[in-house]
């Protein structure tokens, strides 16, 4: 019985091996199937458009805030009380130097005045007399020179009393947009009553705007910088004309002005504008389209492209350092020559050593003008 069950034992075992040793056969003749129809399948290859990195010229902008302000720009109000007789203020309207806006009743020192001209004239008349007496010695030096003190006495009550008429009389000091105004025929104005605001016109404007101080110490008078309204509005160039003397010690940032050369694409004094202004020197770079920037944790790479050895295309992918968006482009500072070929459109689905196949739509650079980078 012991003998049985070690034949029946050993058997097992011989069953056991036979069928491990066909399935071990069976599974090698499998891969080495599936290796040979492998190797005769195509290589992947994936389509692709190419841009070319076109060199430029680059210098790093930093974007700010800014204030448009009026070359000229008044707080229009009465020296003196009074009540209007007479108000031309239109709201809106461009007016001249000189034009009247507002007369308050000047009744009273007209009246002074013709009075004080009727005191000049007897003074003057009396100064005759003294002086045709004087040299018949009818009369005394003393008496001629009283009677000259009157007639300047006189002569100084007219110029005061037109003083005071022409400070009833307000008018436009330059040339000027008139601002909203709440005055009426028949007001008492008080002293000092706010009429309305004056904003030069038909000349230059002034942009204020802060800086950090590492770029204002970089800044210099005459420098450029570029101003952007926002909307459909073109960006318009202006000039730095100062730099704050001090450095705001709560902010570190320091103020800056810039002269814009004819305002007619500018906002009105008062409206916020976004400034760009330019950081160190002009740099060489070359320009990508953003489709072509991958961007990932570690650093930006692209992917260059480039014939093998039996002249197929294949991508290559290379670390860049980039910069700032440009429009739809990129600027890209080191790891990328003018010249060299990117994969654009379908560069997401590349990886390194990949083949491509390059589409009929190449990507361009475009020239359309650059909008100003956000805050």
């Amino acid at each position: 019985m012991n003998r049985s069950n070690w034949i029946g034992s050993i058997v097992l075992v011989l069953v056991v091996l036979l069928l491990g040793i066909g399935l071990a056969a069976w599974k090698y003749e499998s891969i080495q199937g599936e290796q040979a129809a492998s190797a005769n399948q195509p290589e992947p290859i994936e389509s692709v458009t190419v841009a070319v990195a076109q060199a430029i010229d680059h210098r790093q902008m930093t974007t700010s805030i800014g204030t448009v302000l009026a070359l000229r720009s008044i707080t229009l109000k009465n020296e003196l009380a009074g009540t209007v007789r007479e108000v031309r203020l239109v709201p809106g309207q461009i007016v001249e130097a000189g034009t009247l806006l507002v007369a308050l009743d000047v009744s009273v020192e007209e009246a002074d005045l013709r009075a004080q001209e009727a005191q000049v004239a007897l003074a003057q008349t009396v100064l005759t007399r003294r002086q045709n007496l004087s040299q018949e010695l009818a009369t005394t030096q003393e008496e001629v020179d009283r009677a000259r003190a009157d007639l300047e006495v006189a002569r100084a009550q007219i110029t005061r009393t037109k003083a005071i008429i022409a400070k009833k009389t307000i008018r436009a000091p330059f040339r000027a947009r008139v601002g909203i105004a709440d005055v009426h025929l028949g007001q008492y104005l008080d002293e000092g009553t706010l009429l309305t605001t004056l904003q030069g016109v038909g000349e230059a404007v002034h942009v204020d705007f802060t800086v950090a101080q590492q770029v204002a110490s970089e800044l210099r008078v005459g420098d450029a910088v570029e101003v952007f309204a926002g909307g459909n509005a073109p960006v318009v160039e202006a000039t730095v004309v100062a730099l704050d003397s001090r450095v705001d010690p709560t902010t570190r940032n320091t103020t800056v002005r810039a002269r814009i050369e004819g305002a007619r694409n500018v906002p009105a004094p008062g409206a916020s504008v976004r400034v760009r202004v330019p950081i160190g020197p002009t740099k060489n770079a070359v320009a990508i389209p953003v489709s072509a920037l991958r961007k990932g944790p570690g650093s930006d790479q692209v992917f260059v492209l480039a014939g093998d050895y039996d002249g197929r295309m294949r991508v290559h992918a290379r670390q860049v350092e980039s910069g700032p968006m440009v429009g739809d482009e990129v600027v890209i500072h080191t790891g990328l020559k003018a010249g060299e070929q990117v994969a654009a459109l379908g560069s997401f689905k590349l990886r390194d050593g990949l083949l491509v196949a390059i589409a009929d739509s190449p990507v361009t650079r475009s020239h359309q003008p650059h909008e100003p980078e956000k805050p």
